[in-house]
């Protein structure tokens, strides 16, 4: 201290003449400062701390890549760990289901007419390290690029696929004919391969979204079916004519059969009738020949006489006496009745 002091007295003293020189003096370091580093050092050790942590969310994978080539994958959702970068790096993939739909594809059936067809496909990343590794390299796993990627295939493989097919096959008013689900079968065996060997994705389902026909062809079309369906209209009209024909002979013959039968039932039951009515005229006249030939008389007069008919008759003839005589003088003028007062005498 003695030293110091006198090193500073000298040192006053050696520029004394300046008369405004001031007094350096050393302090050692304060406790801020200290406290200062040591939330520092907290602060760094935490961000490195959270560049370390990894969280992977549901519906996707997580590819942890070392120097930029891949690594491992995460595919459980959660938290995990990596080295900070720029040593590694994360990269989410979506593995959630997308759709895809391709533009209006002019295409060729087998026997040489025009289709226009649009197609769709419901598409995912397989959730596995493999394909997910796959469709990382061959996309950058941009989900727009491999929709593009599959349009491409899609389209290639409808020119494919219909070329396997007759157009009636694909468009027809007879629903037993259509192969739709046929055809989307074999287009979905076409692409399903491909694209999880390309790029890691898997086909959930394809279909068709739209079929229609160019102008030219669907006028051809509809004027063929046209023609169908006069023939078969034409067709069905002379088979109902033919089985009308068959139903009017057959009702003829039945009608004609069953009068006959009616017509000679009817003469018998007539002569029947007829008998049976001459069984009773001849019991009622065996039992009152006056109240007999009153009957008949009155019989007689109802079957020629009606409301319109006129006649002059003498009226002491028969039948017309009984109106004026009576029956008894009509019994005693009437054959039964002479013969009656000849047996009498």
């Amino acid at each position: 201290m003695n030293f110091f002091h006198r090193h500073n007295h000298s040192h006053h003293a050696g520029h004394a003449h300046d008369g405004n020189s001031a007094d350096h003096i050393s302090h050692p370091p304060s406790r801020n400062f200290y406290l200062r580093c040591a939330a520092a050092g907290i602060i760094i050790v935490l961000g490195a701390l959270a560049a370390s942590l990894v969280q992977v969310r549901a519906g996707e994978a997580t590819v942890i890549t070392r120097l930029g080539n891949p690594s491992r994958v995460l595919l459980q959702p959660g938290v995990a760990w990596r080295i900070p970068a720029p040593i590694e790096a994360s990269i989410p993939v979506d593995l959630r289901l997308h759709t895809t739909s391709t533009g209006l594809e002019d295409v060729g059936t087998r026997d040489g007419l025009r289709v226009i067809m649009q197609a769709y496909a419901a598409w995912h990343v397989r959730p596995d390290a493999e394909h997910i590794e796959r469709f990382l390299r061959a996309v950058r796993n941009q989900p727009d690029e491999a929709a593009l990627q599959i349009q491409t295939f899609i389209g290639s493989a409808l020119q494919t696929t219909a070329s396997g097919f007759d157009m009636t096959s694909l468009v027809n008013t007879d629903a037993s004919k259509v192969q739709l689900d046929t055809f989307e079968q074999h287009l979905r065996a076409t692409v399903e391969s491909q694209l999880l060997d390309a790029y890691g994705v898997e086909v959930s389902q394809i279909g068709l979204q739209r079929l229609t026909l160019p102008a030219a062809v669907l006028a051809a079309t509809v004027d063929r079916m046209r023609a169908e369906r006069q023939t078969i209209a034409a067709q069905r009209t002379a088979e109902g004519h033919r089985m009308a024909a068959e139903i009017n002979s057959d009702a003829d013959r039945d009608a004609h059969i069953r009068l006959a039968q009616a017509g000679v039932e009817a003469a018998g039951i007539e002569a029947q009738a007829r008998a049976d009515a001459a069984k009773i005229y001849g019991a009622a006249y065996q039992s009152n020949p006056r109240l007999y030939t009153t009957l008949r008389s009155l019989d007689t007069l109802n079957t020629v006489i009606n409301a319109n008919t006129r006649i002059v008759l003498r009226t002491d003839a028969a039948p017309f006496n009984i109106l004026v005589d009576g029956p008894a003088a009509a019994a005693q003028t009437s054959p039964a009745g002479s013969a009656s007062r000849k047996g009498k005498k």
